[in-house]
C-alpha cells in the first residue's frame, strides 16, 4: 500500500480536471514534521504560481475544491504560503494492515529497477594479505546496496575482481619464497616492497611442513599460486563471517589469458586513440575529459594498472550489464576520470559506470583511537572486529553512515546493551514485539487486521511510518544510499518504543487487543525486512 502514490494520483487527477498541466513524477508529496499540518502535504500550488500567474493560496484552494475525497481523505486545509495539507481517514490508513502482514518477508518490495542488469563490484582487495577495517566498510556497503537494489527489482550481480596478476603478485611470490628459504636454513633476501605480514610466514611454513626443502628450486609461479590460493581462501572465509558473499569471482589472470588486454588495446589503436611518446604507449584520455593523457605501456613494456582495468571493464560490458557500479577507496579519487575516459574510448557510455568512493574508518575504544591489532601487529582485521562486536552489530554500524564521509566506529558504544547503542535500540524494538506476540499467542489471542476500535493519533502515526518503508526502499535504491534504510528503521523503532511507553497493548478488551496485535505485527515485519536489507538479523530475544 503506497499512500504517497495514492495522494500523488489524487492531486494529479484534480490538476487534470482543472486543465493544469504538470508532470506527475515531479509532483512532490511530503510528510509534514508537525502532524498538525496533516498526514501529507504538497507544494504544487507554489510551483504553479509563476506559470499560472496567480497567488499560490488561490491555486491551492482551486486544487482543494477539485479533489475527490472518496474513501481516503478526511479533510484538506490550505496553509500559507500555499501548502495543500491532507488528512487521511483512519479506516483508509489501517486498511493496509492485512496487505503488510500477507506480504511478510516481501513487504516493501518494488519494481523500480524493472529487471535492469546491474554489476556491483566491491571489496576486490588484492590477495596479498588479510582484509582490514577499511575494507569492511566497502564490503558492508556493496552487500547492502546489492540487497536493496535486488529488493527494488534490479537484476544484481555481486562481483569480486581478483588482482592475481602483475607486480604485486610477483612480490607476493618472492616474499613467500624468501620466507621459505629462511625456514630451509638459507639466507633470506626480502624485497623492499615485499609483504611482511604474519600470514606470509604462515604460508611459507605450510610449504616447508609439507615439503621440507624440496621446493627450493621451484619457480616463482609455484609460490604465487600457493600464496594467492591460501590468502583468497582466508578472504572468502572472513567475508562470509561478515555476511558478505559474491556471485562472481573474476580473475585478472583469466582476463589476461582470454586475450582481453590485446583486444582492448586493438580497439583503442584502431580508433586512433593511442600514440607513442618517450618509448611508451599513451591513451588520449584528454579527448574524453581527463586532465592529461595516460600511459598504457611503460618503457620497460610492462602494463600500467589502467590496462588490465580497461580489459576487465570491456569484459563486464560484454557480459550484457546495463549499468556498472564500482566501489573504490578514497585514494582512487583521481583514478575515476581516467577509467571513465577509457570506457568512453572503448565506445561505451561512461555514465553507465558509477564509482562510489568510501572514506576512511577510525576505530575508537574508550575514547581512544585503536591503531594496531594485538593479534597481527598490523591493522585491525575484519575477523577481529566481528569477534569483538559480532557480525550484526558491525554491519549495522557501517550501514549508519553515508559512504562519502569519514567514520568513527566506536567499539565501546557497540558493546553497550542500552538505548545509547542504536543497534541494540532497534533490535530491542523487534524483540519486544516478538515477546508481546508470543505472550498473546500463549493466551489464545489472535492477530486482527480489521482495525475499527483504535482511533488514536499515535496508532495512525505508527502505521503511516510503516507505509513509508516502500518509499525509502525506492529512494535508497535509486540514490544508492543504504544508510537511508538504517535511518528509517531507527526512526520506526523509536516511534514504537514511544508508542509502547504510552499504550498498553495486551488489555482486558480482547477485540481491541487483537487489533493492537495486528498493528504491531506490521512494525515487526517492517523492522525485520529493513534490517535484512542491511545484512542484520532481527533478534527475537534480547
Amino acid at each position: 500500500m503506497d499512500l504517497k502514490s495514492d495522494i500523488r494520483n489524487i492531486i494529479y487527477d484534480a490538476l487534470n480536471s482543472l486543465n493544469i498541466s504538470f508532470d506527475k513524477d515531479d509532483l512532490l508529496i511530503e510528510v509534514p514534521k508537525n502532524k498538525e499540518n496533516g498526514d501529507f502535504s504538497s507544494n504544487v500550488a507554489m510551483r504553479l504560481a509563476k506559470t499560472l500567474k496567480d497567488n499560490p493560496v488561490n491555486i491551492a484552494n482551486k486544487i482543494k475544491d477539485a479533489i475527490d475525497y472518496s474513501d481516503k481523505i478526511e479533510k484538506i486545509e490550505v496553509a500559507n504560503p500555499g501548502f495543500i495539507n491532507i488528512y487521511l481517514k483512519d479506516e483508509y490508513v489501517f486498511s493496509g494492515i492485512s496487505n503488510v502482514i500477507n506480504d511478510g518477508d516481501n513487504y516493501g518490495k518494488c519494481n523500480v529497477g524493472k529487471g535492469k542488469k546491474i554489476d556491483i563490484e566491491f571489496v576486490s582487495a588484492n590477495p596479498t594479505g588479510i582484509l582490514h577495517l577499511g575494507t569492511a566498510r566497502g564490503a558492508a556497503y556493496g552487500s547492502n546496496l546489492a540487497n536493496i537494489m535486488s529488493f527494488a527489482g534490479y537484476n544484481v550481480t555481486k562481483e569480486y575482481y581478483i588482482n592475481d596478476a602483475g607486480n604485486q603478485i610477483n612480490n607476493l611470490g618472492i616474499s613467500i619464497k624468501e620466507r621459505y628459504k629462511g625456514l630451509c636454513g638459507k639466507e633470506e633476501n626480502m624485497p623492499e616492497d615485499g609483504y611482511y605480514g604474519n600470514e606470509i610466514i604462515d604460508i611459507a611454513k605450510m610449504i616447508y611442513d609439507e615439503n621440507k626443502d624440496t621446493k627450493l628450486n621451484e619457480d616463482l609461479e609455484y609460490f604465487k599460486e600457493i600464496g594467492v590460493s591460501y590468502l583468497l581462501n582466508i578472504i572468502k572465509n572472513d567475508l562470509s563471517s561478515f555476511g558478505v558473499t559474491f556471485d562472481v569471482w573474476t580473475s585478472e589472470k583469466a582476463i589476461r589469458a582470454k586475450g582481453r588486454i590485446e583486444e582492448s588495446l586493438k580497439i583503442l589503436h584502431e580508433k586512433g586513440l593511442t600514440y607513442e611518446s618517450d618509448d611508451a604507449l599513451w591513451l588520449k584520455t584528454t579527448v574524453y575529459g581527463d586532465d592529461k593523457d595516460r600511459v598504457l605501456i611503460k618503457k620497460d613494456k610492462s602494463y600500467t594498472y589502467l590496462v588490465p582495468d580497461i580489459a576487465y571493464h570491456l569484459d563486464k560490458f560484454d557480459r550484457g550489464f546495463d549499468y556498472l557500479i564500482d566501489v573504490f577507496g578514497a585514494d582512487h579519487h583521481s583514478y575515476v576520470s581516467r577509467l571513465k575516459a577509457s570506457i568512453e574510448a572503448l565506445g561505451y557510455d561512461k555514465d553507465k559506470l558509477e564509482v562510489r568512493l568510501l572514506q576512511m574508518v577510525r576505530l575508537l575504544k574508550d575514547g581512544n583511537v585503536v591503531k594496531m591489532s594485538k593479534r597481527t601487529g598490523g591493522n585491525i582485521t575484519i575477523s577481529e572486529l566481528v569477534d569483538e562486536v559480532g557480525c550484526d552489530c558491525a554491519r549495522y554500524f557501517f550501514a549508519e553512515r553515508s559512504l562519502d564521509g569519514q567514520m568513527d566506529f566506536d567499539i565501546s558504544l557497540a558493546l553497550k546493551k542500552s538505548n545509547e547503542n542504536p543497534f541494540y535500540y532497534v533490535g530491542y524494538a523487534h524483540a519486544r514485539i516478538c515477546s508481546i506476540l508470543s505472550e498473546a499467542k500463549n493466551k489464545g489471542l489472535k492477530i486482527n487486521t480489521n482495525i475499527n476500535n483504535i482511533t488514536d493519533m499515535d496508532s495512525k502515526t505508527l502505521m503511516l511510518k510503516v507505509y513509508e518503508f516502500m518509499e525509502v526502499v525506492k529512494t535508497s535504491a535509486l540514490k544508492k544510499e543504504p544508510h537511508l534504510i538504517t535511518n528509517y528503521v531507527y526512526e520506526l523503532a523509536s516511534l514504537f518504543h514511544n508508542y509502547y511507553g504510552k499504550h498498553r497493548i495486551l488489555t482486558d478488551d480482547v477485540k481491541k487487543t487483537e487489533q493492537y496485535l495486528g498493528l504491531i505485527k506490521t512494525v515487526e515485519i517492517t523492522i525485520k525486512n529493513a534490517l535484512n536489507l542491511i545484512g542484520v538479523k532481527a533478534p527475537d530475544k534480547m
